[in-house]
């Protein structure tokens, strides 16, 4: 039986008025939702925003992203940057990078020390002292360098005291101390990499000789493995050369530091960053990049020929 449709609120339909179709009934279509701007609507700049093209969003967002640049823009140039960085030039280099480099020198010279010797406690007889320089090589290998730096920095103290005189203990000696235990473990991780690719004839031949073990190792083992060690220990000290800069996250006055201090002395304006941040990476750059290829021709010059 067809009677007349009544209206849903909210709904349209097409014959809202007259009767259903012969045997149809009209479907209830859903009105379109309608802004209603009567007094003041909080939506209305929403509203607005998702009514624009795809090119007007694409402009405002230029303009916001522009508009801090346009606000800081001062009469500072590159060229009083360029300026300001070359009157720090001597102390960046003098009392900056050579503490780098000293950091680096006296880093690989312990963990170099330290690191022969757990790594030939790695290949020792004596099955706890195997397994604890072992355990001990991992731990550091596989510890990220900027968490052992700040234990190291916060674990020593500042200063010791003997009798009635107090030593101070300088940050830079502490990262020294730091960074010589990641490094000790690779150095450690080479050196028994090292033994162990000297073929097993040559520690036959020896016992044949009635050599000892430790006769074995420092005459006829370690000689040989001396060539083999050489490229990979360079790489690890262009490496730690190049990792010093994390040292100045712990106040140690290094070029970094240095930097950050001139550039705050010249009101750290944004120029300022080129300048002196390049400074630094073409200094580094230059020390390390001469390391990098002679590593590479004493790998080839000492390659095992198979």
């Amino acid at each position: 039986m067809n009677k007349l449709m009544k209206p849903i609120p909210g709904l349209y339909s097409p014959h809202r008025n007259t009767q259903a179709l012969q045997g149809r009934q009209a479907l209830p279509v859903m009105l379109p939702y309608r802004v209603r701007t009567a007094g003041t609507s909080t939506l209305f700049f929403s509203h607005w925003i998702t009514s624009r093209s795809a090119v007007v969003m694409i402009m405002i967002t230029a303009l916001c992203c522009l508009w801090p640049a346009v606000a800081t823009a001062s009469n500072y140039g590159f060229t009083d940057a360029f300026q300001a960085f070359l009157k720090w030039i001597p102390l960046l280099v003098k009392e900056g990078f050579v503490l780098n480099i000293l950091i680096s020198v006296f880093t690989m010279l312990f963990g170099t020390l330290f690191g022969v010797l757990l790594g030939l406690a790695q290949i020792s007889l004596f099955t706890p002292i195997r397994w604890l320089a072992k355990f001990a090589t991992q731990i550091f290998r596989n510890s990220p360098w900027l968490v052992l730096l700040f234990i190291v920095m916060l674990a020593l103290p500042f200063e010791v005291t003997i009798g009635d005189k107090i030593i101070p203990i300088p940050d830079w000696i502490k990262a020294v101390f730091g960074l010589s235990l990641p490094i000790m473990a690779n150095i450690s991780e080479i050196v028994r990499g090292a033994v162990v690719s000297v073929s097993s004839g040559q520690w036959e031949a020896s016992e044949s000789l009635a050599f000892t073990r430790r006769q074995t190792l420092w005459q006829i083992i370690l000689p040989q493995c001396f060539k083999r060690m050489i490229p990979p220990w360079m790489n690890w000290y262009a490496i730690l050369t190049m990792a010093t800069p994390l040292v100045s996250l712990l106040g140690v006055e290094e070029i970094i530091t240095l930097s950050r201090q001139a550039m705050e002395s010249e009101d750290n304006h944004p120029e300022l960053l080129i300048p002196f941040f390049g400074f630094a990476l073409i200094i580094f750059f230059a020390y390390c990049y001469p390391i990098a290829r002679a590593t590479i021709a004493l790998e080839k010059r000492f390659a095992v020929k198979l």
